[in-house]
């Protein structure tokens, strides 16, 4: 397993990846990714499309009741949860960041309802941050290529920044989880003509 030649052929393969969330600002990035869990990247959008018309600050989201934040986002997993957590999230970065979503790990998950993949995603996308965000795309490709044998997202992220260590995290993170998501999916992964092939331990 070579991690440069698994670079450039992804990198080949997926010449722009980025994240397909949409969003202007990181503020936007935290919400949609907040959103995001158990829900596909193209419902968050549709959702996000019309709340972000209305609500764009998280002074403008702390002001909302629970009820007012899931006339928008009803059709997101875990809605009422995810409406709890968005809105006291959206309190304590204005009461203590000064309205502006903070940049350490530390800080990030000490707002209700962000965890760790959470706060590395908007580390690494929102801040260009060496940070790695690990879902159940790119632990699932991480183990069928061999990098790790584990189950634990933490362990395998650990092993990713040991493997890929020099490299942009956030652009191999991309890289990892679209192939995942088009390519090496779950259940008919696309093997024949696969430019990670012989890497493949999943037989």
């Amino acid at each position: 397993m070579d991690a440069k030649i698994i670079f450039e052929r992804l990198n080949k393969l997926i010449p722009d990846p980025k994240s397909e969330l949409e969003f202007n600002n990181e503020f936007e990035l935290l919400i949609a990714v907040m959103l995001s869990a158990q829900c596909t990247d193209k419902r968050v959008n549709i959702i996000t499309s019309e709340l972000f018309k209305k609500y764009k600050t998280p002074m403008d989201f702390a002001s909302l009741s629970q009820d007012e934040l899931l006339r928008y986002i009803s059709s997101c997993n875990y809605c009422n949860n995810k409406a709890k957590n968005i809105i006291s999230a959206c309190k304590a970065i204005g009461e203590r960041f000064g309205g502006k979503v903070p940049k350490s790990h530390e800080d990030l998950i000490s707002l209700d309802g962000v965890g760790h993949k959470t706060a590395n995603v908007v580390q690494a996308v929102a801040y260009g941050q060496q940070a790695f965000p690990v879902d159940t795309h790119i632990l699932r490709v991480s183990n069928r290529l061999g990098i790790v044998a584990t189950k634990n997202p933490n362990e395998c992220e650990r092993v990713l920044k040991e493997v890929f260590s020099g490299f942009d995290y956030a652009k191999m993170h991309h890289l990892l989880l679209l192939f995942g998501r088009y390519y090496c999916t779950a259940r008919t992964p696309q093997c024949d003509g696969c430019v990670l092939k012989e890497f493949c331990k999943k037989e």
